[in-house]
């Protein structure tokens, strides 16, 4: 959205009741803590709305990029941001539970930025086309491009059925362009092309190559910091901690699955136990033993005494 001046404090009033009737406990902690850092910016703007929004002048021809960070987190008024957050709440509990938490917290970060890229790009081109300056002047604010993005997202973890836009029924698989398009018609202050910005960049993650990207990224960040009991991520969400046993002493799980992860006794017992089975059904002698003579049953059975014996 484009800014303007602040209005009255109804949408906070409106967001508190609504989170009072949802529960704090309830909502997902990525999804609450993003919330509260929106309203807390809100009340205490790290930057005034004319040097948080983002232009192609002021981000690319003046090169202050830092804009890419705060524009999605500052709003134009309350009203703004609780539209924004109360779409967030919607879309943040259902994608952080199917997701993760550090990776929805990820998703957040990358299509907050990268919705600001396209929509450089994408104002760029504009002017270039139309020879229009103005398009480069346009300023935007506010966290609905990625909302438009998340709901991307929404409609591809959660497909089929039909969603509301306006009141009007749509397929959840248009409902983002329909939502793009009557919201432009019936709010002409919000900005067009922040919002298609936001539906680019979720497509990218659903039909490009982002969501792989972003998959091999948090592979690689969980083997290098988490060890054998790190965060797992997959092309469907998060799949929880790795359950796998964690070996003392820096054992590996190469030689874990080697082994059986059984000790050095129960693999010389299973060892000989196997070579008798094979032989038997072989009918042939007895294969040699690990020691490299002969063990008879009952010398089986001695060994197996002393050893339980010697550990005892």
């Amino acid at each position: 959205m484009r800014p303007r001046q602040r209005s009255s404090n109804l949408g906070l009033l409106l967001l508190g009741f609504q989170l009072v009737q949802l529960g704090l406990d309830n909502i997902p902690p990525v999804t609450l803590a993003v919330l509260g850092l929106n309203v807390y910016l809100y009340i205490f703007p790290a930057a005034p709305l004319m040097k948080a929004c983002v232009s192609v002048d002021q981000a690319y021809r003046l090169k202050d990029w830092h804009r890419l960070l705060l524009s999605p987190l500052h709003h134009a008024d309350d009203m703004h941001l609780y539209f924004n957050m109360a779409s967030l709440l919607w879309k943040g509990m259902r994608l952080e539970r199917r997701l993760g938490g550090p990776f929805f917290l990820s998703v957040l970060a990358v299509f907050s930025v990268l919705t600001g890229l396209v929509y450089l790009f994408l104002e760029a081109a504009l002017t270039e086309i139309t020879q229009d300056y103005s398009f480069s002047m346009q300023c935007a604010v506010g966290f609905s491009g990625v909302l438009f993005g998340l709901k991307v997202l929404v409609n591809h973890y959660f497909p089929g059925g039909m969603s509301y836009v306006m009141g009007i029924p749509v397929s959840s698989r248009y409902a983002s362009w329909a939502e793009l398009v009557l919201i432009h018609i019936t709010s002409p202050g919000t900005s067009f092309i922040g919002h298609l910005s936001g539906i680019l960049v979720g497509l990218l993650y659903t039909c490009g190559p982002l969501k792989t990207i972003m998959n091999k990224c948090a592979d690689i960040v969980t083997f290098n910091g988490a060890g054998y009991r790190s965060t797992r991520f997959s092309s469907s969400g998060y799949s929880g901690p790795d359950t796998r046993y964690s070996p003392p002493n820096g054992t590996t799980h190469g030689t874990l699955d080697y082994t059986g992860r059984m000790t050095e006794d129960e693999q010389l017992e299973r060892a000989i136990r196997n070579s008798l089975n094979e032989n038997e059904q072989a009918r042939q002698r007895p294969a040699p033993s690990p020691y490299g003579f002969q063990l008879s049953d009952e010398e089986l059975r001695q060994r197996r005494l002393r050893r339980f014996e010697h550990s005892t």
